[in-house]
């Protein structure tokens, strides 16, 4: 079976089955997509793809973009230092994307690079092991047509983690509006399912490119404290996951880096007293729960800095207390 971007006319929907096989992107919605064919010139958005040794899944995600209906595209593929066969894999895709190629840095410089390189109003990301399903831009851009307030939304997603359909939880519910105090909980905002107006970089800034992990909890957070998150409440973004380079399987202890965003954004950014308030709780709550986790471990130096650390942001946001 030749890959999903060279068959011309392949098509899906998603399956209410929980078992998917393994040509299960089969059922998942992609009309072909023709190298050198007309795109009608009706959204104009930057696309950015960061990859790492993810030849064959980044295959497809690239071809999730290129189907993209009504869509004026600017595809940018980063390379962040693969060494398997990503630098031929995508010289195939032609003049359909452009690519840039770097030392490996972490996908946030990866990210960052993207944006950087970006020409259009519009940025949308996607993981390069995750997939659109060809509507999303253009429902997306319809939105924010209809809905001006809002400089980001995102959409549903279909989750799927080895082959397998999951439902995801109640707490895993995507916010829509103003919703800091959702967004301080947990990660509830996915890149692969965002489009975001390039003048909230300008206010926010770019990826915490010092995060090996949670860095969209980060930026998320310092976007969230400003502006509202629009919501498309269809599921268009396909999450895979279940291999074994995701970073949620290659790195330990994840909350220390949420810890770590939570510390900064009270260091740096002029939350109002409602949201300090609430950022400080939510720190006191994540310090207390890692520290406690450390010790059950054995490993109570690691405990201690997270001991303090609540402590010291109070004195430091409040000395006269």
């Amino acid at each position: 079976m030749p890959p999903c971007w060279e068959q011309p006319g392949w098509h899906c929907s998603v399956t209410s089955s929980r078992r998917l096989n393994s040509s299960w992107l089969v059922t998942l919605g992609f009309r072909g997509f023709a190298l050198g064919s007309k795109i009608p010139a009706t959204i104009l958005v930057s696309v950015i793809i960061p990859t790492y040794n993810r030849s064959a899944l980044a295959r497809e995600a690239v071809a999730s973009v290129l189907a993209q209906e009504d869509a004026a595209l600017e595809v940018i593929v980063v390379n962040d230092g693969s060494s398997d066969d990503t630098a031929s894999l995508l010289e195939s895709f032609g003049s359909a994307i452009r690519t840039i190629s770097q030392p490996r840095g972490g996908v946030s410089a990866a990210r960052n690079a993207g944006i950087r390189a970006a020409t259009r109003e519009w940025l949308a990301f996607l993981d390069s092991d995750d997939l659109w399903l060809p509507q999303k831009l253009r429902t997306q851009l319809a939105f924010l047509r209809e809905n001006p307030e809002f400089k980001i939304c995102q959409t549903e997603e279909t989750w799927v983690r080895s082959g397998r359909k999951l439902n995801p939880k109640k707490y895993h519910r995507k916010p829509q509006g103003y919703c800091f105090p959702q967004l301080l909980e947990r990660c509830l905002i996915s890149p692969s399912a965002v489009v975001i107006h390039r003048e909230l970089f300008g206010d926010v800034g770019l990826f915490d490119e010092s995060l090996p992990a949670c860095e969209d909890y980060d930026l998320w957070l310092r976007i969230g404290y400003r502006y509202p998150i629009g919501l498309v409440k269809e599921p268009l973004t396909i999450k895979r996951g279940g291999h074994s380079d995701q970073l949620s399987s290659t790195i330990s202890a994840l909350d220390r880096y949420r810890i770590q965003a939570l510390a900064k954004l009270l260091q740096r950014e002029p939350l109002s007293p409602r949201q300090q308030e609430l950022t400080l709780q939510t720190l006191e709550r994540k310090c207390r729960i890692y520290g406690e986790g450390c010790r059950k471990r054995g490993r109570n130096e690691e405990a201690e800095p997270f001991d303090r650390l609540f402590e010291t942001m109070v004195t430091a946001l409040r000395p006269e207390s």
